[in-house]
């Protein structure tokens, strides 16, 4: 690229952080890449689904399942958050999540992956009444 004019008094030049906070850009959440279980479901009636998380950061999860793809656009999961977001060991967590991104596997024989990104989260040591489920992950 090269400039076509002198840059003057009067041309106003921003530093890259200005000009990617103008955009709108925020920068992406450092991802913890690791397998571990996570069960995941569409609404509070479904049963719970297994899959696989392959990374994880404070912002949302990547998994993959062998289960078919839910219809719906949000979904709770359950999983242990690592130590390294958390803060503490063996974090169990409940988050109700939005899905932002949805991978197929072909002709039903792959993996499905999905990228959820967390709205709200619960550590589930401080419920009163656990959930049935919440005892396998």
């Amino acid at each position: 690229m090269r400039r076509t004019e002198k840059v003057g008094r009067s041309t106003s030049v921003g530093t890259r952080g200005q000009m990617n906070r103008a955009a709108g850009w925020k920068p992406r959440a450092r991802r913890l890449h690791m397998e571990m279980p996570i069960l995941y479901r569409a609404t509070a009636n479904d049963p719970w689904i297994e899959g696989t998380i392959r990374n994880v950061s404070q912002s949302g999860v990547y998994f993959t399942t062998a289960a078919s793809m839910p219809a719906t656009s949000s979904l709770e999961v359950i999983f242990t958050m690592p130590q390294e977001i958390a803060g503490q060991p063996e974090a169990k967590v409940l988050c109700r999540a939005d899905i932002t991104r949805r991978l197929g596997g072909k002709d039903g024989k792959d993996q499905h992956g999905l990228a959820i990104e967390i709205l709200t989260c619960e550590y589930l040591h401080e419920r009163q009444h656990p959930r049935r489920a919440e005892a396998h992950v």
